[in-house]
């Protein structure tokens, strides 16, 4: 019986699919199982619990949970097509993304696009059976949806294009689509929307909200495999990374630094995780975390501490973060910029025609700062040189005439050596390619404080609290600000803060070296 499903499916076309791209993320089978595998095993065995995902793309996860259910319900209801029906039309569930992910899911789930034809494995009376989709409208004001931020620009469309407006997040009642509970809800939700800004790393995220509105129906059981940035917030993923943090009934938190553990075809900065939530258990975590080297480290914890807003995902960094803040520190993120110190934009090298012509020239000129900025597209873009009109020049006026930093802001979430520190001298800015790091009054300072940011202790703490390509000012909290009139090796900071040879170690083999240019 166990091989009623896999007959039907070899080569498995789900395997196939979850190859795709970033923007329609498909399950594998073998990741749907080993999700499926976090819950009890009476689930299985009884003929009235519900299933329910709210985002099906292939119908992947129905379909496991069919076989599951069509193994261990066989002496319950002994009649293998009695069996089916109950299965189906009883006990699973599911709300298609799209009207073709809809065809897809059914095909997988039912052995028909079609559920009301002959073809389909149980027989319903529509063509939809338990998976259903309904075309809803995005819900516009000031140019964006009140429900997904989605931006009208992007998303309103015609009859002919899919709108991206999901049905499960786009109602204040949940409950009203299907008129029942259900005892497990799990999924793959899409994660993010254009929002008018930009499109994969500056789109707006959604997978939150699909987790939000799965907590509202109070399943005994809700799972779902999401990009772990959340974990960092930021992007409007504050709150709900802090609900996450504060919710004791995650029993089980499986984290990947590297997504292809998970989805093989794609590239996912920072990650992705699953979770299992269990409404009648509280208490801490058990936490399985796979670094980006297949180094896999379990703990049992909680993910709220005292040490950090954000989640630590390797808990061997506990220890050195604890010891950090013990000591008592300012955090480096005091005299770090937010996003475009000096009020200019990335496109000044790519899209001069946009800028006045007194405002930016190639060339030097009386009365123009050097600014620093790239030029190129995004994987061959190259630093350059230009000049633009100090009077024009928007913000950031007061560290102009002063020493500072200019430190990328974008590198890779991975890379423990970040793009070479720019030391700005006086009468020098950026774009916002780089964020500007201090003022100084002496170019000694300046240079011990890019020395300092060499150190393998330094870029530990950088690396610790880094979870996409973006770094932002609040990136370098967890680092503290030191004395800069001294020149800081990794010697003197071990043993200020006390750190032990094991701690060492870990850093040292985490974090590469990194030579600085003169």
């Amino acid at each position: 019986m166990s091989d009623f499903y896999s007959n039907m499916y070899n080569p498995d076309v789900l395997t196939c699919l979850a190859n795709l791209s970033n923007d329609e993320v498909f399950t594998p089978p073998e990741v749907a199982n080993r999700m499926l595998d976090m819950l009890p095993e009476e689930l299985w065995h009884d003929s009235s619990a519900t299933f329910l995902d709210p985002a099906c793309k292939s119908g992947v996860f129905l379909r496991e949970i069919a076989k599951r259910l069509i193994e261990g319900l066989q002496e319950e209801i002994p009649d293998l097509q009695e069996r089916i029906d109950h299965i189906f039309h009883k006990q699973l569930y599911g709300i298609a993304i799209t009207e073709l992910t809809s065809l897809l899911s059914r095909r997988s789930v039912y052995c028909s696009k079609y559920p009301n034809s002959k073809y389909s494995i149980t027989l319903f009376e529509d063509t939809s059976g338990n998976i259903r989709y309904k075309r809803i409208p995005h819900h516009w004001q000031n140019g964006k949806c009140l429900f997904c931020g989605a931006s009208k620009s992007e998303y309103e469309r015609g009859d002919e294009l899919e709108t991206h407006a999901y049905e499960w997040i786009h109602t204040t009642k949940p409950e009203e689509i299907f008129k029942m509970k259900f005892d497990v809800i799990i999924g793959n939700p899409p994660y993010q929307m254009r929002d008018g800004g930009g499109t994969g790393d500056s789109a707006k995220p959604i997978y939150h909200l699909f987790v939000k509105q799965a907590m509202k129906l109070h399943p005994h059981y809700l799972s779902m495999i999401i990009p772990s940035r959340w974990m960092k917030g930021g992007k409007g993923l504050d709150e709900f990374r802090e609900m996450m943090m504060n919710n004791t009934s995650i029993s089980h938190l499986c984290d990947f630094e590297n997504a292809k553990e998970c989805f093989p075809g794609i590239n996912l900065d920072g990650g992705v995780c699953y979770f299992l939530c269990d409404k009648q258990y509280n208490g801490p975590v058990n936490h399985y975390y796979k670094t980006v080297e297949g180094e896999e480290i379990v703990s049992t914890r909680y993910l709220k501490t005292d040490l950090s807003d954000n989640v630590i995902r390797d808990y061997r960094q506990l220890s050195i973060i604890g010891k950090v803040k013990q000591y008592g520190m300012q955090p480096f993120s005091n005299i770090v910029s937010t996003r475009k110190p000096y009020g200019i934009a990335t496109d000044l090298f790519n899209s001069p025609e946009k800028y006045p012509s007194s405002f930016f020239k190639l060339s030097p000129k009386n009365g123009y700062c050097k600014i620093y900025g790239v030029k190129g597209k995004k994987g061959g873009a190259k630093r350059v040189i230009g000049y633009v009109d100090r009077k024009q020049i928007p913000s950031g006026y007061d560290t102009i005439d002063k020493y500072k930093i200019f430190f990328s802001y974008a590198y890779s979430t991975d890379a423990t050596v970040p793009p070479q520190p720019i030391i700005g001298e006086p009468g020098e800015v950026s774009t916002e390619t780089f964020l500007r790091i201090g003022s100084f009054d002496t170019k000694t300072e300046c240079e011990n404080c890019r020395q300092y940011i060499s150190t393998k202790f330094f870029r530990a703490l950088l690396y610790f609290n880094r979870i996409q390509k973006n770094a932002s000012q609040h990136t370098f909290d967890l680092i503290p600000i030191v004395d800069f009139k001294k020149k800081w090796t990794d010697e003197m900071l071990y043993s200020q803060y006390g750190l032990t040879q094991q701690e060492i170690d870990f850093i040292e083999e985490t974090i590469k070296p990194m030579m600085l240019e003169e």
